[in-house]
């Protein structure tokens, strides 16, 4: 694997700019790849990795970066918890982490960091030098992934009964007799 600077440096450009949420990131998926005994996340396990993410911040862009998962290649999923953590799960072995920012960190950067006092700045520094059992909680845990959830060729496709839009990867909702997709069963999330 590469170096923490490599990685960080590769995630900050993704992302658009160096933040704190970028350095948690990084540290978190090496601690998350190296947990599970992914070596070569971008290439040779690459068919191995799948991340579920809980937060929708600057950390996922470096989780993306670093481990080359996605939502698109169906690698990443988004569980919409909004907690700074993220599960790795190496679909070979069916080991898994899951790892969470502490909170308690964000008071500690200022130990590390005194003399800075911009308090986004001095997380930013601090979080690249923290010891990881104070930046991170790590757990093991067991994750059972749905087939539907799966990277892949979608398992299925059906014409929602109602807007005609198509729906893959079960995600169509039975209602009434009807097959639906989840916008016409539940509300859509946009108004014509």
């Amino acid at each position: 694997m590469e170096t923490f600077e490599v990685l960080l440096e590769r995630s900050t450009k993704v992302h658009g700019h160096i933040c704190a949420g970028q350095v948690i990131g990084v540290r978190m998926a090496m601690i998350g790849l190296k947990e599970i005994g992914i070596q070569d996340p971008r290439g040779m396990d690459r068919k191995k990795l799948y991340i579920l993410v809980e937060i929708d911040r600057c950390a996922t862009d470096a989780l993306q970066s670093v481990t080359g998962c996605s939502l698109g290649k169906r690698s990443m999923r988004w569980i919409d918890y909004g907690v700074m953590a993220a599960t790795f799960v190496n679909l070979d072995t069916g080991k898994a982490v899951r790892i969470v920012a502490r909170e308690e960190s964000r008071e500690l950067s200022k130990k590390y960091c005194p003399e800075i006092v911009d308090k986004y700045k001095q997380q930013l520094e601090a979080y690249r030098v923290m010891l990881q059992d104070e930046l991170f909680t790590v757990t093991k845990v067991k994750v059972k992934i749905p087939k539907e959830d799966m990277p892949g060729k979608p398992l299925k496709r059906i014409q929602c009964e109602e807007c005609g839009d198509w729906v893959q990867d079960c995600r169509d909702v039975k209602k009434e007799g009807r097959l639906l997709c989840r916008g016409c069963a539940n509300g859509k999330y946009y108004q014509f």
